[in-house]
């Protein structure tokens, strides 16, 4: 694919639930890459090694996902691993997502001055507004996305919320979507007539076109926990045509869950979900032959957030009390040339005592150690947590404060595996993770305001021994920054670029060729 940027933009790239085995030199965010200049290019290589799924790609600086730039990565089982169900009869990806009309920069700059984002202005569906479904509430020649289908057939929609904060309730007017996967592992199947998808989530459903085709039908994405009353436009509408469809969608829109608010409804229907252990993924042994409730907890870290504070005059939104900075030198180029000052080893594993804090405090991971972690939601909204170059366990959540007793609780057979995770406002999730990848890797919030405003961390992950196994080499194309400018070579500048062709699955090699640009949604 080939991406275009404006001038004195800078860019970077993250591939959502894509590990990056023994590679985070490929991750695509500050703390192991360094921006990508204005009308430069960078390729990223990569395997695509030991997964199968549904996953995508944004800009990862600035807010740029507001402006679009997004776009699917589908990763096939190899010939010789069988899937756990038919093989559909197509295969259709919807990127579903809160809207601003403001430019990102305006949004960034909202942000940076104490404000608040307010109500999206709608919710997006590939890029497109929502079909004419009420006169009063949608305007005369919005463009809207329409999904051809077939009846009698079978079809895998891969969802995924690209938004920049809002949860949404996705559903199909009349269908069931059999859920078959999320983020990389197949799950128990089970059909839901709506699910809430939350911020960075991606989700596969087998629907089959079983209705008479009377007329065309809905794809609904409507915004949750918020007013319903004030929020009806941030609603996303696209059409399911029938190829033998009599007529147009007409009427109400299918009904959401019953209560706007009820996130009882949402947590069960979370923990619903659960991972297949019987089907074999990326390789040929079952899923579940990976018995994760058995293994020794080797460091466990509590993470809690707050509703934005002010710290050094400015608004910022903390982990443990510590609203993370952004170093000017990539973390993992510090660790590679021996760069001091960087970033401090020393992220608490409890909430801090105290006022809060700006720095760039990182997690140090025990490499082939089992991580526990609990996001303790505090603030008053949602948030959804993702952590590069693994897939987690998602053992437990609750309402209240977690404590060392929650671990009662705690799923330990079958807990999907995925890399984002919901955290609902006065409640608690626990995730456990094989610290089996070496590099630095990010933990942080989904939502690209509370990100934007400092809520993340880093997890370094080294071996301690001396190998050249466990990690590859610094790619020779690296970007330099920060401290290291100096070792920068210049690059010939470019106005476009030749696509890549995407190769997904067969743990080959899978090159991206970015050019950046943020204004166009690309699958």
């Amino acid at each position: 694919m080939s991406l275009t940027s404006p001038p004195l933009r800078w860019a970077s790239n993250n591939r959502d639930g894509i590990q990056h085995r023994r590679n985070s030199w490929q991750d695509g965010v500050r703390g192991t890459n360094c921006p990508i200049p204005a009308r430069w290019n960078w390729t990223y290589q990569f395997q695509v090694k030991d997964q199968i799924g549904s996953f995508f790609y944004f800009p990862s600086l600035n807010f740029q996902r507001a402006a679009g730039g997004y776009g699917g990565i589908i990763v096939n089982n190899r010939d010789i691993i069988p899937v756990p169900f038919g093989k559909p009869d197509g295969d259709i990806t919807l990127h579903i997502g809160d809207w601003f009309n403001r430019n990102h920069t305006d949004m960034r700059n909202a942000l940076d001055n104490g404000k608040d984002l307010g109500m999206p202005d709608g919710v997006l569906m590939n890029g497109k507004g929502p079909y004419r479904y009420n006169d009063t509430l949608v305007p005369v020649g919005i463009d809207y996305e329409t999904i051809h289908v077939h009846p009698g057939r079978t079809y895998r929609f891969r969802v995924h919320n690209v938004g920049v904060s809002t949860s949404l309730n996705f559903r199909i007017q009349n269908h069931n979507m059999l859920l078959v996967e999320t983020e990389g592992s197949y799950t128990v199947q089970q059909n839901y007539t709506n699910l809430d998808i939350h911020v960075g989530q991606s989700y596969s459903f087998l629907v089959t076109m079983d209705q008479n085709a009377s007329s065309d039908y809905y794809i609904v994405a409507s915004a949750r926990f918020v007013n319903e009353s004030l929020w009806t436009r941030v609603t996303g509408v696209a059409i399911l045509q029938y190829s033998n469809s009599k007529g147009k969608a007409s009427g109400p829109l299918p009904d959401p869950p019953n209560d706007f608010y009820d996130k009882t409804f949402s947590m069960n229907q979370a923990r619903s979900i659960r991972w297949n252990v019987s089907a074999g993924a990326a390789r040929p042994n079952p899923q579940g032959s990976f018995k994760y409730g058995q293994i020794n907890v080797t460091d466990v870290y509590v993470l809690r957030n707050k509703p934005p504070v002010v710290i050094n005059g400015k608004r910022r939104t903390t982990l443990n009390g510590i609203s993370y900075s952004n170093a000017a030198t990539p973390l993992r180029l510090a660790d590679q040339y021996k760069v001091q000052g960087v970033y401090k080893l020393d992220f608490p594993t409890r909430p801090l005592v105290g006022p809060p804090r700006i720095e760039t405090s990182v997690i140090n991971g025990t490499f082939r150690g089992f991580m526990e972690v609990i996001f303790q939601n505090n603030d008053t909204t949602v948030q959804s947590y993702h952590m590069d170059g693994y897939a987690f366990f998602v053992v437990g959540m609750d309402f209240g404060e977690w404590t060392e007793n929650s671990r009662g609780t705690y799923n330990k057979w079958d807990g999907v595996a995925r890399s984002t995770t919901q955290v609902f406002p006065g409640a608690w999730t626990a995730i456990l993770v094989s610290l089996d990848n070496v590099g630095f890797w990010n933990v942080r919030a989904e939502n690209l305001d509370t990100w934007y405003l400092g809520q993340e961390v880093y997890v370094r992950v080294v071996n301690p021994e001396i190998t050249n196994k466990t990690e590859l080499p610094k790619p020779d194309n690296a970007l330099y920054c920060g401290a290291l400018e100096h070792l920068q070579k210049p690059q010939k500048l470019h106005s476009k670029s030749s696509a890549s062709s995407i190769v997904a699955g067969r743990m080959l090699l899978f090159t991206l060729v970015l050019l950046y640009a943020a204004t166009a949604i690309f699958q």
